[in-house]
């Protein structure tokens, strides 16, 4: 799901759970219960981070450059994108198997980079799960309300995400009186997912991206559970594919993305 703002910005956030010291289902940051950002061995353990493809790797790359010291493990269900098609129920579905993929690595913190699953999965994953759920969201949303001069605002997406409202609703909140036009783009995900960043049209958008770094790097220090080690790195996992990944994730992410593994479904 991208933004397009008028007149056009520069990049814009993310979406964010409120995300209680205590969640409902009784997770409590080990750095909250120390009070304070000393040695925790929770803090080392990795970030995980999901896509339907191969678009989150944009938030990913944001994520690596706001956050250096930090491990992150990316997984793209390529075999089964778009998601924007599918109903909310497969959506919750599938978003439900890349969160415990990602759980079973021993991460620490979620974060959704897919649009439609943080429209129509993230409330139900964050409920669930037993650390802290960022999505790409009420940031960007509250990014574009505070950056158009204009107080109009364009959304565009997948079928799912502009069906579920959650710009809309995200961008009222932030800015009352902003009018908001929303359009469903079935194109959006295909000419994403070929890589097709460096063109007149990609000019003229702008993501949440960078918000969601910022929001991770937010709640990270807040829960303090940031990262102290000098370098971290990054792992790839894919549901297809793994050679075309490589070949287009480099436009997104860089030489970094040298492999990926594929896992079943």
């Amino acid at each position: 799901m991208t933004l397009r703002i008028k007149p056009t910005s520069k990049a814009l956030p993310a979406r964010v759970t409120p995300g209680p010291r205590r969640s409902p289902n009784g997770y409590r940051s080990p750095g909250a219960a120390r009070g304070g950002r000393g040695s925790n061995p929770a803090a080392e353990r990795p970030i995980g981070v999901f896509d339907s493809g191969i678009g989150g790797l944009t938030v990913l790359k944001e994520l690596v450059a706001a956050l250096p010291r930090e491990n992150f493990v990316y997984l793209g269900d390529t075999a089964r994108l778009p998601y924007g098609t599918k109903s909310n129920e497969v959506i919750i579905k599938y978003s439900r198997e890349n969160t415990e993929f990602l759980l079973a690595k021993g991460i620490k913190m979620l974060v959704i980079a897919c649009n439609t699953s943080s429209a129509v999965a993230l409330e139900r994953i964050a409920g669930e799960t037993a650390v802290p759920v960022i999505g790409v969201i009420e940031p960007g949303a509250r990014a574009a309300a505070k950056v158009s001069r204009s107080g109009k605002i364009g959304v565009i997406g997948t079928e799912a995400t502009i069906a579920s409202g959650a710009y809309t609703r995200a961008i009222q909140t932030a800015r009352p009186r902003a009018e908001i036009y929303t359009r469903a783009c079935p194109l959006l995900v295909p000419l994403v997912e070929e890589g097709f960043l460096d063109n007149e049209i990609a000019e003229k958008i702008v993501d949440s991206a960078t918000a969601t770094a910022d929001a991770v790097r937010d709640r990270l220090e807040e829960l303090g559970i940031a990262s102290r080690m000098a370098r971290g790195a990054q792992s790839f996992f894919v549901t297809e594919s793994p050679d075309r990944f490589v070949r287009v994730g480099r436009r997104f992410f860089g030489p970094e993305v040298e492999s990926a593994v594929r896992i079943e479904r």
